[in-house]
């Protein structure tokens, strides 16, 4: 089996006027073809992360079908208001599916969605993040090709691993790419043929467990050689806690979370998840903007812990 993927088609006219010019905001688009693996709720945290950092941001949301992102930021400007507290909001918007029956006319109609609603902000902000649906479609794919930077968050299980490899039940070899590292690869030459700067792909492994278990070990034996493979780096992620459940209603996150302060009271356990939030963004290697004050959250950690 060879080590590389087969060449990609080229690609259209169209798609490749979607790259973004350079010197435009930072595109940091969070996906991964299979739900439940925390996309939302790391697209906020990374978002609340900037905007305490003093970045400019905005968020899209792919999945407006669901909505999950668009109504977490809305859970947050109603906290927001009926507690009379100042918390810093993203730029928001919903690129929704288009409804014509045309496959050829619905994507062209979908390509204009998208880069009207990044045109809108990319221009006027330090980051965008956008939020891409846990299915394979048209829209996604084409975000993909605006990534400066890819994140894939991936639950810590073989289940979840198959997206990205297929591997040997007994040795743990990788026996082959499998549909989302293959859509990667593809977007990712596509993104070197438009001009554009190569895509940083980041793959984090969320909902870690603590205990030092065999399927922990294996996993990270597998994705380090996947990693060398095909390309991407890797950071730790989330770890699983009730919490991050729990701020959905609200519209909180981790960052927003202070001693004396409105919402769940702030414990230790909090201030551990809430440092894996700081230490993922870190280790996603972002530029620093004119806008962003460096060692501000920091200094704010210092004086809560």
């Amino acid at each position: 089996m060879s080590n590389s993927f087969q060449p990609a088609p080229n690609p259209s006219i169209a798609e490749a006027q979607a790259a973004p010019a350079p010197g435009r905001g930072h595109v940091l688009v969070i996906g991964n073809e299979k739900g439940g693996s925390g996309k939302s709720t790391t697209a906020l945290h990374i978002a609340v992360a900037l905007l305490n950092d003093g970045a400019r941001v905005a968020t899209l949301d792919l999945d407006a079908r669901q909505g999950t992102l668009g109504r977490y930021v809305e859970n947050r400007a109603a906290f927001a208001k009926r507690k009379g507290v100042a918390l810093p909001m993203p730029v928001h918007a919903a690129v929704p599916l288009s409804a014509l029956a045309d496959r050829s006319e619905a994507q062209a109609d979908e390509r204009s969605r998208l880069e009207a609603a990044l045109e809108q902000v990319i221009d006027t902000v330090d980051f965008v993040i956008v939020d891409t649906p846990g299915s394979d479609t048209y829209l996604s794919r084409l975000a993909h090709t605006w990534a400066d930077t890819l994140l894939t968050p991936l639950n810590d299980s073989f289940i979840d691993l198959d997206l990205l490899a297929r591997v040997d039940p007994d040795t743990l070899r990788i026996v082959r790419p499998s549909i989302y590292a293959e859509a990667v690869w593809k977007q990712r030459q596509l993104r070197a043929v438009q001009g554009g700067r190569p895509v940083d792909w980041v793959v984090m492994r969320n909902r870690l467990s603590s205990l030092a278990a065999r399927n922990k070990r294996d996993m990270g034996t597998v994705i380090e050689a996947l990693a060398r493979r095909i390309g991407f780096r890797i950071a730790a992620g989330l770890s699983e806690r009730v919490i991050y459940k729990e701020l959905f209603l609200t519209g909180l996150t981790l960052l927003d979370l202070k001693r004396g302060g409105k919402g769940p009271s702030l414990t230790l356990s909090h201030v551990a998840a809430r440092q894996e939030v700081r230490d993922l963004v870190s280790a996603l290697n972002l530029p620093r903007r004119d806008a962003v004050a460096p060692g501000a959250a920091g200094a704010e950690e210092k004086s809560e812990a």
